[in-house]
């Protein structure tokens, strides 16, 4: 093999019992329409028993892609295969294809001219889903540059994406092989903070996510506490990035929103007593450095209560939202003077200790934002959705106007 080969892309496919799915994967490699000679796919069998090694050596042997296959007895999760293969890439840009999934003809075209063109170091290929769902809203355009802290890509942490492996050999950055789960968010994440930008081809779907029939996916391993462990990981590695502000904060709302309040869920309410408060206690560790008033007023006020009750470690409280919220019902619309609540338990109850802020309708981005009213107060009359619009609106002002009345005083 010449030495000297620096392919444009080298893929890495991390695989254990991964057949039949295995054979499309490989397939979708060789079909790029970048060129046999522009690639090169590091596999790594971890351990597999139902035939992957033997047919990843049967496909190096016989494929125009140059193909390197490793044989090693199981690691237990995806990091370990991941990490060596980014060990043995020569590539000017790393792919981490799952070897469930497979790609676009032209994906990697796409993606590479993407990347050569606009000088980034991560681009998103757009996503489709065969047989489930895929991320979408990161998707709606296609861009050279994004704003990572306002975009909607950092929904988007999984590990299938283009990489400068420049990039990742300056930052020393590998998969977490201690976490059972999420280490690809945090390999992400750091990657979108700490590289030169991130881009988005959204006219072309360049990887395909396919559902398993056997149910065999790494993302459901571990129980609670590895999720909580994880998503601690990804707070604080925002807060060793991203200085305390705007941006910090609207990045802390996609593990408090994606994460946090999926373990805080209806459900919570048929768990042991002690499950609920270990819970808790876990959420402690997260919650209390990082939930922060400019965190909180970029959620939606019914998952905010929840956090809020979380973040203080009231278990009491926390039931009683979780109840109202089980029985589908819809909190009142309550206007006093220029501001809007919802009224959802315990509002202006003084012996809570929940101030009347954390019930109040916020409208950091009316414009774009899907997260500041729950459905059942989305479906009321336009009237209605305007007029808690404009008062929102109306009370920002007064407050921005009221600021600036007092910093003239002073």
């Amino acid at each position: 093999m010449n030495e000297s080969f620096v392919p444009d892309v080298t893929v890495v496919v991390g695989a254990y019992e991964a057949m039949p799915y295995l054979v499309r994967c490989l397939e979708s490699v060789e079909s790029q329409t970048l060129g046999a000679d522009r690639i090169e796919l590091v596999a790594v069998d971890d351990g597999s028993t139902d035939g992957t090694g033997e047919y990843l050596e049967e496909f190096a042997a016989r494929s125009k892609v140059r193909t390197t296959v490793i044989r090693q007895a199981n690691s237990g999760g995806p990091s370990g295969p991941r990490n060596l293969g980014l060990s043995l890439a020569r590539g000017r840009y790393v792919f981490f294809l799952d070897a469930d999934d497979f790609f676009g003809d032209e994906a990697l075209e796409r993606m590479v001219a993407m990347a050569d063109r606009a000088g980034t170091d991560v681009v998103l290929g757009r996503m489709a889903g065969c047989g489930r769902g895929v991320p979408r809203s990161m998707f709606e355009k296609t861009l050279e540059h994004v704003d990572v802290p306002t975009s909607r890509v950092i929904y988007a942490l999984s590990a299938q994406k283009l990489f400068r492996r420049e990039l990742l050999g300056r930052l020393g950055l590998r998969f977490d092989e201690s976490l059972l789960t999420g280490e690809d968010a945090l390999f992400t994440m750091e990657a979108y903070l700490s590289g030169n930008g991130v881009s988005v081809v959204a006219d072309y779907d360049c990887y395909y996510l396919v559902g398993r029939e056997d149910g065999k996916h790494a993302t459901r391993r571990g129980g609670y506490p590895p999720r909580f462990e994880a998503l601690t990981a990804l707070a604080r590695l925002i807060a060793r990035l991203e200085p305390p502000g705007r941006g910090r904060d609207l990045l802390m709302v996609r593990p408090f929103t994606v994460g946090l309040l999926q373990q805080f869920g209806p459900a919570l309410l048929r768990a042991p007593e002690s499950e609920q408060h270990d819970r808790l206690r876990l959420a402690a560790e997260m919650a209390g450095p990082y939930w922060t008033r400019g965190v909180a007023r970029r959620i939606k006020v019914g998952e905010r209560l929840v956090l809020e009750c979380v973040a203080r470690g009231r278990l009491d409280l926390l039931k009683d939202v979780l109840e109202f919220t089980a029985a589908g019902k819809a909190p009142e619309v309550v206007r006093r003077w220029s501001r809007i609540y919802l009224a959802y338990p315990h509002f202006g109850d003084r012996h809570s200790g929940l101030a009347r802020s954390v019930y109040e309708v916020t409208v950091p981005d009316w414009s774009g934002s899907r997260r500041v009213l729950p459905p059942a107060v989305r479906s009321f009359p336009r009237r209605v959705l305007g007029r808690i619009r404009r008062s929102a609106v109306h009370a920002r002002r007064a407050g921005i106007l009221r600021r600036g009345k007092a910093k003239g005083e002073t």
